[in-house]
């Protein structure tokens, strides 16, 4: 009885023709689609590669751009990296205030990345070289929010960035000179003539293209960072021998005063027995 029913179970009715033709031709006209895995591009993490090659560090023909970090580390480190974007402001908009600022850490992450509600209104967001556009300040911090912030961070940290006075300027802050890493005066970096650009430093030194069009804080401050990073060695020994060279001088015209003092005192005394 149990071999009757096993041999019924293995019957099947034949296939009508024309079901058969019909399957054929929906997989000649639809092919199949290759299973997701890591080597197809529809994949999330072909997408992320996809989004990647639009970045302007990242060339299709090219290995990745040494701008972007190689973790995800995004602690506070020792050097921070500053950069800022400005906005016009005053009734002409020729005078700049702050729009956003980016710091980065040792190895480019970001650590910190506002737009900024300036305290006067905005009459050119010089988007063409900023970036900046009208929806970025409509939640954006107030700048005393904002300056307070970056005080606490860049407070006794080596600050990195390039024409760093610029930035100090709209955000209405200083910093020690002696913690003060800018690549606009780095000697090495600087030739004769004026002062050369972040975009030449880092085409010539890091062989990267940044500010091909809208300027972008986060690329700025990490080619900064690279900047330093690669010069780091010499740029601190060069700093030392700076400091070293002011203390001893320092020193001398302390040593100089009191002889000066007394020749002084008796060119007086003389002028007065003369009398």
């Amino acid at each position: 009885m149990k071999n009757t029913n096993n041999n019924n179970k293995k019957k099947r009715p034949p296939i009508n023709p024309n079901w058969a033709q019909l399957q054929q031709k929906l997989k000649t006209n639809n092919p199949s689609k290759p299973k997701e895995g890591k080597n197809n591009p529809e994949t999330v993490l072909g997408k992320r590669k996809e989004r990647s090659e639009a970045d302007p560090n990242v060339s299709a023909d090219s290995a990745p751009s040494v701008l972007i970090p190689s973790n995800n580390d995004s602690s506070v480190t020792d050097a921070i990296a500053m950069d800022c974007e400005m906005v016009g402001v005053s009734s002409q908009g020729n005078k700049s205030a702050l729009g956003r600022v980016t710091m980065v850490n040792s190895w480019g992450n970001v650590v910190y990345d506002e737009y900024v509600q300036p305290v006067e209104y905005v009459v050119d967001f010089r988007t063409a070289i900023s970036g900046i556009r009208p929806r970025h300040l409509k939640k954006a911090k107030d700048f005393w929010v904002v300056q307070k912030e970056v005080a606490e961070l860049i407070k006794g940290k080596t600050l990195v960035g390039h024409a760093l006075h610029n930035d100090f300027k709209v955000l209405l802050l200083s910093h020690p000179k002696k913690d003060t890493r800018d690549t606009s005066e780095y000697q090495p970096f600087q030739k004769e003539g004026p002062t050369r650009s972040l975009r030449k430093l880092a085409d010539e030194f890091l062989g990267v293209k940044i500010q091909l069009g809208e300027h972008c804080s986060i690329e700025d401050a990490r080619a900064a960072m690279m900047l330093y990073q690669r010069n780091k060695k010499e740029w601190e020994r060069s700093v030392k021998d700076h400091l070293r060279f002011k203390e001893k001088r320092k020193k001398f015209n302390r040593k100089k005063r009191p002889k000066a003092r007394v020749a002084t005192n008796l060119n007086s005394i003389s002028a007065v027995s003369l009398h």
